[in-house]
């Protein structure tokens, strides 16, 4: 099961105590924010994409949405989520419980620029039930990131 992997690599960080399992599913941003009662945007969600032949994992904030353009001027070509099954074979964990942890091996984790602002946040842990709440410098530890993007839209704080 994948967050036994999860735990078990943070286990080894001495930090198996901060993951968090619920008894109500945590596997939409919404159900999230609630199980976690914090706003949404401050759910990292891990979203999964094929690039050429290898899966790609994107952390957002949870209100971001992901800029078509944006995106393939980062990329080189056209967002493609992987499929549920795909999901779970080149990442190894399943929807709903994605995250930048004990991962397959090739997976490249990229930041997008929407979880800036933020003191924490709140990634899933492998499973649809669980989170973990880490600092910004953290998460970029942890999750062994590539680089940080900017492919996102819908975050930026309005302007006045």
């Amino acid at each position: 099961m994948s967050i036994e992997k999860v735990k078990e690599y943070f286990a080894g960080c001495g930090m198996e105590d901060r993951v968090r399992e619920f008894d109500v599913s945590s596997a939409t941003v919404e159900l999230a924010a609630r199980a976690l009662g914090c706003e949404e945007s401050r759910i990292a969600k891990t979203l999964a994409f094929l690039v050429g032949e290898k899966a790609i994992l994107i952390v957002a904030a949870g209100d971001a949405k992901v800029d078509n353009p944006k995106y393939k001027a980062r990329f080189g070509t056209k967002a493609k989520m992987l499929t549920p099954d795909q999901t779970v074979e080149m990442v190894g964990h399943a929807v709903g419980g994605v995250c930048p942890f004990a991962l397959r091996p090739g997976v490249e984790v990229y930041l997008d620029r929407s979880l800036e602002g933020f003191a924490t946040v709140f990634p899933a842990c492998g499973s649809s039930n669980s989170a973990i709440e880490l600092t910004i410098p953290e998460l970029e530890q942890h999750s062994g990131f590539v680089d940080w993007v900017d492919v996102c839209k819908g975050w930026q704080p309005e302007q006045n």
